[in-house]
């Protein structure tokens, strides 16, 4: 039964179903094809479900390796284990096995290399057979009768050291004499013609391979050297072969240390030997045996040669018909004890002395210590992981400790290391935690006050737009903090007339909100009693320029619409500019910067606000219908992207050109968008308030309640 992780990982991942689905696609065609052979189009979505098959696979394996990874790899011990292993071990291992690996290249090439060089004495030693033979039947008048003698006399000088070696005089053409032999050629019968590759050559030193038809198993390699008299028509040509038996395999075992213990053909190039009694084909066979005593040992159940014990030559052999070549390789036996001594031997003064006997002592001494130093870093390495995760564990005994809310919790200071100053550190902070969580209750606390100081503000602006025949007029205030010190209010002042103000009090936070509430309680008394707005600013700046801070100051505009006499009258003390955008006129449609003269208020320049007095100006605006009006704070021309660019006046003015023609209420929330949209993730940096009057109706006599607003 699969369990319910399986279950859900085939059923409710997109993997997991893909892998169903191309699963049971697999399984119905093949189905299928048992039937009836599939067309190309099913065998494409064969391969296509194949594919999904084994890529949802590879993916499984993956996330299983990965969660092996982390659950064995989740202790500290482990990990540092791990690294020592990977960064000392593992590289030393490699360095072994790179030197085992050089020194075995080393012991192949060198065996390869002398096996060759004793090989090639051989091949030197019929070319020179051939030559010599060839230059005294140069001098013989009838080939005829004297190539004979001259044939035995020439094999009797190699008799004793190369029994087999036998030699053949060929006629080039022919018809035009006979073969003369000398040996016994058990191994194959005289060639009777020359190739005609070999004619142009004018002689041939190389190897033959053979095989037995019944017994094709068992290759053979002849040495075979010919050469042709000097002239220009010569009409024989000498051939001389040596066996590769059990004799010349001997030969070269005492000359090189190395023994021939088989023979393989890599490719189909060879000669085909007659057929051969019984007994010289087993004795030619011996040739590739292995060796009697390896026979015997491996028969009695021992060990058969390791990997040092055997090494690899290659040859080219040629085949005498075609001249094609062709490869064998042949299998030796040897040790790299009996090369060391061959090729020490070479040096007799260093290899048998003392002074090598003491350079092979070291070098193995030299080994035995890497072993030993491995070992010992090891230890060390698995010690010195106990010791640090054994800390590194009661750090996190004591966390989980913490975690349960047990600040008494103390972890014991064993050494004076690093690991113990963070055992220190770690128990000086267990005691500073109940004084943060009470620094966090406090701050929750705050943060609280601060909600509740959100809202007082909030209640202290206007609720709506302001409700009054023949304008239509709407605002928003978002504070960067959680209060701010942008303020804005609507004071009917009766008759048809209305008070439009936004200030901005300098700074953000509580102090400019404890600002911003004296500057309402303020104008609520003063504006019943002051119809003029420059004369209201005058008096509110002599106020609060004996009670702020003075790093502080307030900007504000403050207007008076009459409906009754389509007027506008308004003062600017240090605020930003008003947009005015005029339904009729020459400067119908285009958006102008309204900005009159004034200081802010508060600032204490003089004792009696002599020079505010004598820099605010008050102007007056003639209304008519359509006319639009936009008072705001910096925070929306000081809106900032991720660029730190600002929103600036210019593209507000832009929206207002272009959607004056909305409702008031509309027109806030186009302005609004484009401002959020120009941030974007940006924070926002300071208070945004926004005002925005529409005159709909002027000239008529309006009768305004007290104080009405509508709520939204």
């Amino acid at each position: 039964m699969l369990s319910e992780h399986t279950r859900a990982t085939l059923l409710r991942t997109l993997a997991g179903r893909a892998f169903l689905v191309a699963a049971a696609v697999k399984l119905v065609l093949a189905a299928a094809g048992v039937v009836r052979p599939l067309p190309d189009g099913l065998a494409f979505v064969e391969a296509v479900a194949t594919l999904v098959i084994l890529g949802v696979l590879l993916l499984f394996v993956w996330r299983l390796a990965r969660a092996l990874r982390r659950r064995l790899l989740w202790r500290v011990r482990r990990k540092l284990i791990l690294s020592y292993i990977f960064i000392g071990f593992v590289p030393a291992l490699l360095i072994a096995m790179f030197f085992l690996v050089g020194a075995f290249l080393l012991f192949l090439n060198l065996s390869s290399y002398l096996f060759s060089d004793g090989y090639g004495s051989l091949l030197n030693t019929v070319q020179l057979m051939t030559g010599t033979t060839a230059a005294e039947l140069s001098r013989t008048r009838n080939i005829e009768q004297g190539g004979g003698a001259i044939l035995e006399r020439r094999r009797n000088n190699l008799r004793n050291r190369y029994p087999e070696m036998s030699l053949a005089i060929v006629p080039l053409r022919p018809g035009h004499g006979t073969v003369l032999a000398a040996g016994p050629w058990r191994h194959l019968e005289p060639p009777d013609a020359i190739p005609d590759w070999v004619i142009k050559r004018g002689e041939f030193r190389g190897t033959l391979a053979m095989v037995h038809e019944d017994a094709p198993n068992e290759p053979e390699l002849v040495l075979r050297a010919v050469q042709l008299p000097e002239g220009a028509d010569p009409a024989y040509a000498v051939v001389v072969d040596l066996p590769f038996d059990g004799e010349v395999i001997e030969a070269l075992n005492d000359q090189t240390g190395i023994r021939v213990g088989g023979i393989t053909i890599t490719a189909n190039q060879t000669t085909r030997a007659r057929p051969l009694l019984g007994r010289l084909r087993r004795a030619a066979s011996a040739i590739v045996q292995p060796r009697p005593a390896d026979a015997a040992q491996t028969a009695e159940g021992g060990t058969s040669p390791g990997i040092w014990e055997r090494s690899v030559a290659f040859l080219e052999y040629v085949d005498w018909q075609t001249g094609a070549s062709g490869r064998a390789s042949l299998s030796l036996d040897v040790t790299p004890r009996s090369l060391y001594a061959r090729i020490s031997g070479a040096h007799p003064a260093f290899g048998g002395s003392p002074l090598g006997q003491t350079f092979v002592v070291i070098l193995v001494g030299i080994a035995a210590l890497f072993v030993i130093i491995q070992l010992v870093a090891l230890t060390m390495g698995v010690a010195l992981a106990r010791s640090i995760t054994g800390a590194v564990h009661e750090m996190f005994a004591g966390t989980e400790r913490v975690r349960q809310g047990d600040f008494t919790h103390r972890i014991a200071v064993k050494t004076q290391d690093q690991l113990g100053e963070l055992a220190a550190s770690f128990n000086t902070m267990t005691e500073s935690i109940e004084h943060l969580l009470q620094t966090e209750a406090e701050k929750k606390r705050l943060e609280e006050e601060l909600r509740i100081a959100r809202e007082i503000q909030m209640s202290l602006l206007p609720r709506g737009p302001l409700s009054m025949p023949g304008l239509e007029v709407t605002a928003l205030c978002v504070p960067a903090r959680e209060v701010g010190g942008d303020y804005y209010d609507f004071f009917p002042l009766g008759e048809g007339r209305v008070a439009i103000l936004v200030a901005d009090v300098s700074g953000k936070g509580t102090s400019a909100a404890l600002y911003m509430a004296e500057l309402k309680g303020l104008l609520l008394s003063l504006a019943q009693r002051h119809q003029s707005p420059r004369e209201l600013l005058i008096e509110v700046n002599r106020i609060l320029s004996d009670n702020l801070d003075s790093r502080s100051f307030i900007t504000m505009t403050y207007a008076v619409f009459d409906l009754n006499t389509a007027t506008m009258t308004y003062c600017r003390a240090g605020h930003t500019p008003m947009i005015y955008l005029p339904a009729r006129g020459p400067r119908r449609g285009l958006a102008q910067a309204l900005l009159p003269g004034g200081l802010v208020v508060g600032l204490r320049i003089d004792g009696i606000g002599e020079k505010f007095t004598a820099l605010l100006e008050e102007e007056h605006v003639p209304l008519d219908r359509g006319d639009v009006f936009v008072l705001y704070t910096d925070g929306v021309t000081e809106a900032m992207d991720g660029d730190q660019e600002l929103f600036g006046e210019a593209r507000l003015r832009r929206i207002v050109e272009e959607h004056g023609h909305l409702r008031s209420a509309e027109l806030r929330e186009r302005i609004l968008r484009e401002v959020e949209s120009f941030v974007g993730e940006a924070d926002q940096h300071d208070d945004l308030t926004l005002i925005l009057v529409k005159v709909v109706d002027v000239g008529t006599p309006a009768s305004m309640p007290e104080r009405e607003v509508a709520v939204s």
